[in-house]
């Protein structure tokens, strides 16, 4: 726990010194839109799958930050990296003015942000892509140390008494989720990644549950997604196991269980703050000449969200920007 709080308390510290920086310009920069008219197009560029509702916070904090900054946000995205890299070059040539993009398959998508770079187009990295975001000249990254999470959870499951996890993957090929249970396996050790197809969540549900039936020594299932993680307790329920529900990310339902002991606790990145900053920075940039560099990722997590302190977070889980 306390090497959780140390990662956080630099993530609060990091994050801090960016806000400081856009409210002491924010003011005069709005006054000055509102008198130019200037505003900017900001493209934002996702890996994001049917039905994921972490994405929505990812939209809503990126959206908020549009409407404080006069910015034109053009949404787009799809699970396959081969296809998101296109909409990155489509966003190169509708010629915007800033690019933010994920980089959950960092080797087909990178390569295209890495143009917009060289045709003068700033770009910020953001959720995934960690490790690789400065080999394509990306200025800046958003998001969670995913292996620290990873092993951060595995420590907790430990210091619980250990036995036997089950890590559940619900996107192929995803760097992060990857990161994840590798840091798990790391301080868990007997930890067993899981495969499943995250856009079919009644196939996640049976397949969870066949496996829970089929090893009933399990005594941990850990989820990388808020609604793989409802999935589990469901077929944790109809199995009839006694494996303790582990997830990464939040939403409201998911804040719920926490709340009623379904889910034991949540790792979170905060996408409201990885969507809201991932515009901030590049219109800083844009507007103000900030730099869009420093070395060194601006960490939004990982922290744990449980019974300690679920209560006082549930209300802005219900409001979408938590």
């Amino acid at each position: 726990m306390r090497s959780i709080r140390k990662t956080f308390a630099v993530t609060v510290a990091a994050a801090s010194v960016l806000a400081l920086a856009a409210c002491s310009s924010q003011g005069g920069a709005q006054a000055q839109n509102q008198a130019t008219g200037q505003s900017y197009v900001i493209a934002m560029i996702t890996h994001e799958s049917p039905g994921d509702s972490f994405w929505d916070k990812v939209r809503a904090g990126a959206e908020q930050a549009a409407t404080e900054l006069n910015v034109d946000l053009r949404y787009s995205n799809n699970p396959d990296g081969g296809q998101q890299a296109t909409l990155v070059q489509n966003a190169i040539d509708s010629q915007v003015d800033g690019v933010a993009v994920t980089l959950s398959q960092s080797a087909q998508v990178g390569p295209a942000v890495q143009r917009a770079v060289e045709a003068g187009i700033p770009a910020v990295a953001f959720n995934s892509g960690i490790e690789d975001y400065p080999d394509y000249g990306i200025g800046m990254y958003f998001g969670s140390d995913e292996t620290l999470a990873g092993r951060s959870a595995g420590e907790r499951i430990t210091e619980g008494g250990g036995g036997k996890t089950l890590c559940v993957i619900h996107e192929q090929g995803s760097v992060s989720l990857e990161a994840r249970c590798a840091g798990v396996l790391a301080t868990s050790p007997g930890t067993e990644n899981l495969q499943v197809n995250g856009a079919d969540l009644p196939a996640v549900q049976q397949t969870i549950g066949a496996k829970l039936q089929q090893d009933p020594s399990i005594t941990h299932v850990v989820t990388l997604g808020a609604p793989v993680a409802l999935a589990a307790t469901q077929a944790k329920a109809e199995s009839g196991s006694q494996a303790e529900v582990i997830t990464f990310d939040l939403n409201a339902d998911v804040a719920a269980a926490v709340q009623d002991g379904r889910i034991a606790f949540s790792v979170d990145q905060q996408p409201y703050v990885q969507g809201y900053m991932s515009v901030q920075s590049l219109w800083l940039n844009l507007s103000n000449g900030n730099d869009l560099g420093g070395g060194k990722p601006v960490l939004t997590g990982p922290s744990f969200v449980d019974s300690s302190n679920i209560a006082e977070i549930a209300e802005y889980t219900a409001n979408n920007t938590r």
